[in-house]
């Protein structure tokens, strides 16, 4: 945490020497940039033509977009992307490499995601949204990731647990006033299908357009992750959630007409990963199990020389007794290599091919990592006798995610538009390491130790504008 506080206290000696504002002609306060994010969706998607998009597609046309979509980091899940979505930076540099911090336990202890942690627990680094709010520019957040505890949003609403309890008490009590909840409470907020929190948190994203007008605004939408995870991608359910996001998206476009900025907006649509379908699952801790490297009491694992956390289609293996971590891990790779489902074992000699750092270097990271075969999803399972199995028998999904960012499927929409952008731009695959410094540009910022470059090739020249 060290490197976050000493980035902050940088962000901060700006901010008091040049008073609330950035260097006069930086950051540019009449510009507004929303960053919208639906989750899980696909790049493959945009030219299905089952699928009714007619927003995206109008973005596209009016826009720049990714043509065969834009490359994810690894783990390709939730959080660590929409992470390096807002810093520029890959897992590796900025922390976040599960929906939650990864926690070490000790020998024999095995390692736990938790997921009720602020940001300044998760992310390593400074993000685009403190990067703004130190510049004098207006911020806000509505069911963004690792957020939760930030200082530097006007009003948020974060994706976390108990995600009402750590909402600005101003927005929340908004929220209410207009009827959008019926009160303050979590548990009457999470009472609904994901459908409706996508209501809710795309009503509370254009209430913020209307009221607030926030220079930089970041949404979340989940319900087309929800639908391809239970039902899978491509599908009538599939393919109605897809409508339902460009439905939301509509709706967010309306506010900033409504608003009177839609000339002076940005609008950015992009998504974490892609999806594929994973009918079969791979089971390595019953592998372990049986071979004593872990116990099960009750249907649960208590105890672990070895262990894997899955993360979709890789699963994060750990040794819990670091000084037999490497010789564990290299028999961990002997003992799957070769398995039905299993595609390789990363050792972290190779940690940098998926931008991953070293346990060496990093706690959080594993030791080992487990890359499945399309087709196949990581299970965490340690009850059963085989390793291969059904994805019913596995309990997990029939849509998964969080495969090596290499494989095609798992590439994400990317389509830029508005204020800045060049009209009728086509791009070759790009990194969404690129996406935080874009944005940072065209609020006249800069974010000059991300891993990406801005899209100056989708920009409009400065002399242009």
């Amino acid at each position: 945490m060290q490197g976050y506080w000493l980035w902050m206290l940088g962000l901060l000696v700006t901010s008091l020497v040049f008073g609330t504002h950035a260097p006069a002609g930086a950051a540019e306060t009449n510009r507004h940039v929303v960053i919208v994010s639906i989750d899980g969706f696909a790049a493959y998607l945009l030219d299905d033509p089952k699928v009714p998009l007619p927003t995206l597609r109008k973005l596209a046309r009016e826009g720049c977009v990714v043509d065969g979509g834009m490359t994810v980091s690894n783990p390709s899940v939730t959080w660590p992307n929409h992470t390096t979505l807002v810093t520029g930076m890959e897992p590796g540099r900025h922390g976040v490499l599960a929906n939650g911090v990864l926690v070490r336990g000790g020998i024999g202890v095995p390692v736990i995601i938790d997921p009720r942690r602020d940001q300044r627990d998760l992310v390593k680094v400074p993000t685009l949204a403190d990067v703004a709010h130190a510049a004098g520019l207006s911020t806000a957040e509505v069911n963004w990731p690792c957020t939760r505890g930030s200082s530097s949003f006007d009003d948020q609403f974060p994706d976390t647990p108990e995600s009402m309890d750590h909402t600005t008490p101003r927005l929340r009590r908004e929220l209410v006033e207009s009827g959008l909840l019926s009160d303050e409470t979590h548990s009457s907020f999470r009472n609904r299908s994901v459908a409706g929190l996508d209501y809710v948190w795309t009503e509370a994203a254009c209430h913020l357009i209307r009221e607030r007008k926030p220079n930089l605004l970041l949404v979340h939408l989940l319900n087309n992750d929800a639908t391809h995870h239970a039902l899978g991608p491509q599908t009538q359910a599939g393919y109605t959630a897809n409508a339902y996001a460009d439905m939301c998206l509509a709706r967010i476009i309306a506010a900033l007409e409504e608003a009177g900025i839609r000339q002076q907006t940005t609008l950015i649509v992009v998504a974490d990963h892609g999806f594929t379908t994973t009918p079969k699952a791979i089971r390595p801790n019953v592998l372990l199990r049986q071979a004593n490297l872990l116990t099960v009491e009750n249907g649960k694992l208590t105890q672990a020389q070895v262990h894997v956390v899955p993360e979709g289609g890789i699963g994060l293996v750990y040794c819990t007794n670091p000084l037999e971590a490497p010789e564990t891990a290299a028999e961990f790779r002997k003992m799957f290599l070769n398995q039905e489902g299993v595609a390789d074992v990363l050792l972290p000699e190779r940690f940098d091919e998926v931008g991953i750092a070293s346990p060496r270097d990093y706690e959080q990271s594993p030791d080992a990592i487990l890359v499945a075969k399309d087709g196949y999803a990581v299970s965490g399972s340690v009850e059963g006798d085989t390793l291969v199995t059904t994805n019913t028998e596995a309990r997990t999904s029939l849509g998964s995610h969080g495969f090596i960012s290499t494989l095609p499927k798992m590439k994400a929409l990317c389509i830029l538009s508005g204020a800045g952008i060049q009209a009728g731009k086509t791009l070759p695959t790009i990194e969404n390491t690129a996406i935080a410094p874009t944005a940072a540009a065209l609020l006249g910022l800069q974010l000059p130790n991300a891993d990406g470059k801005p899209l100056t090739e989708a920009m409009v020249p400065a002399k242009s504008q």
